[in-house]
């Protein structure tokens, strides 16, 4: 039934709660507690074994960790109206648990209002609709979407009009005022945009929008990837985010100066040369896979273009380059990827924005040719950098950057660091398709 022809959910209408929270890798966990169940759950939280939830350095022996659920973000669930989840901060033994992603985001905006500031964000999740077929293989699910490029075709759109204004009708019954939808650059690849909140906000929706989207897609039997790159012939994930600093008391936007050039205020300017300055650690949360770089490489997909950044540079309306200038007081991070924990990202993008403003940094000139056909020796030139070609390599930027440290607390950087190390040696260790057809029968 239509959402609109309904009174809206009340909370006497729920039943079940879905205390939920996010562990490292940004996947949402959750326990389903009976309404009757309400208030001990509000004061007392949920409890799980942390060992068993994920990454959250924890071992079998350590006492559980506590979700102490935040009722200022629930999200009463459109399709299933009896059904309501509320993500929540993990907690252990009575106290705040460090390496709890949540956590940490919320340590850092605290200390932002202290300082009289607002982090607002506006997040754009690519993703890609898949079916398995009959080998095991998932692959693009619509056999006639096989347009060299793609982008934005009507027909493509219009075969998935179902599944996009279902998604669509929910976030708007959410309340998230959704503005656009598209085809993307990848067949069966597209995006859903709604208006920016605070970045606890945006994160909180940003991860109730990633499952909200696979439980839809699995509903119409298909199954919905934000991986960063899941074809190598194709166009990747982004999630490109939209940054900017407001006053907390007033809300006037602080990124915005309508006389300065490209809009951006020279608080904007000194935030944006933070986190181009620390671009290569950054990228250790924003693009947090192995696949990650395999997106964020030079050369094109079949469509042209990889849409995705290399350069550590900034331009207006320039999409080849990391930080591109959409409009007037914000600034896009094309960095990103699918696979980013909402959480932690913004929390370290934050760090290094702040940075930025205390030592008063400088981004240089902005760049407004096209980068992807700018020679070698053109780019060293111009003294323009390359963002890390390996999760390795942003893990070896992460581990000598102080500020990051210091902003996410240097405890949980070093786990971050040893879970993605590991992840790296299981990586190096696999023998690949590509090799075993490159290398059996030559040697």
């Amino acid at each position: 039934m239509d959402a609109q022809h309904n009174s809206p959910p009340t909370e006497k209408d729920i039943e079940f709660f879905l205390c939920s929270f996010v562990e490292l890798s940004g996947a949402p966990k959750a326990k389903l507690v009976p309404a009757t169940h309400r208030d001990e759950m509000q004061h007392e939280g949920a409890g799980f074994a942390g060992f068993a939830a994920g990454d959250l350095n924890q071992g079998p022996h350590d006492s559980d960790i506590v979700s102490i659920p935040d009722f200022n973000s629930l999200a009463v669930l459109p399709w299933r109206k009896n059904v309501a989840w509320i993500p929540g901060n993990l907690h252990v033994n009575g106290q705040p648990w460090p390496c709890c992603p949540r956590t940490i985001l919320c340590h850092s905006l605290r200390a932002l209002r202290d300082e009289g500031y607002r982090l607002n964000v506006g997040v754009e999740p690519e993703f890609m609709l898949l079916k398995r077929n009959d080998h095991g293989r998932y692959l693009p699910w619509d056999p006639l979407d096989t347009a060299g490029k793609p982008c934005y075709d009507l027909r493509a759109l219009y075969r998935n009009l179902d599944f996009m204004t279902t998604l669509l009708r929910y976030m708007q019954e959410l309340g998230w005022d959704p503005y656009a939808s598209d085809h993307e650059d990848a067949n069966c690849q597209f995006e859903i945009n709604w208006t920016y909140s605070d970045a606890l906000t945006s994160a909180d929706r940003h991860t109730f929008f990633k499952w909200m989207v696979r439980t839809i897609a699995e509903q119409h039997g298909l199954w919905a990837t934000f991986m960063p790159k899941p074809f190598a012939h194709l166009t990747g994930n982004g999630c490109h985010f939209h940054l900017s600093l407001a006053d907390e008391e007033t809300g006037k936007n602080l990124f915005l100066d309508e006389k300065a050039e490209f809009g951006l205020s020279d608080l904007g300017r000194r935030f944006m040369a933070g986190v181009l300055h620390h671009a290569p650690s950054l990228c250790a949360f924003t693009s947090p896979l192995v696949n990650s770089y395999k997106r964020l490489v030079p050369g094109t997909p079949r469509s042209g273009a990889t849409w995705a950044p290399i350069y550590i540079t900034y331009g207006p309306a320039n999409r080849t380059q990391m930080i591109r200038l959409p409009g007037p007081g914000r600034i896009e991070n094309r960095a990103i990827d699918g696979a980013a924990n909402p959480y932690l990202s913004m929390a370290a993008l934050l760090a290094a924005g702040l940075d930025g403003i205390e030592h008063k940094m400088d981004p240089g000139p902005a760049n407004t040719g096209n980068l992807y056909d700018y020679s070698e020796s053109e780019l060293a030139q111009r003294g323009i950098r390359i963002l890390p070609m390996s999760l390795r390599e942003a893990l070896h930027h992460l581990q000598g950057d102080i500020v990051l440290k210091h902003a996410l607390g240097e405890d949980f950087v070093s786990y971050y660091i040893q879970v993605k190390d590991e992840e790296w040696r299981q990586y190096q260790r696999t023998v690949s398709e590509w090799e075993i057809d490159r290398y059996l029968m030559t040697f």
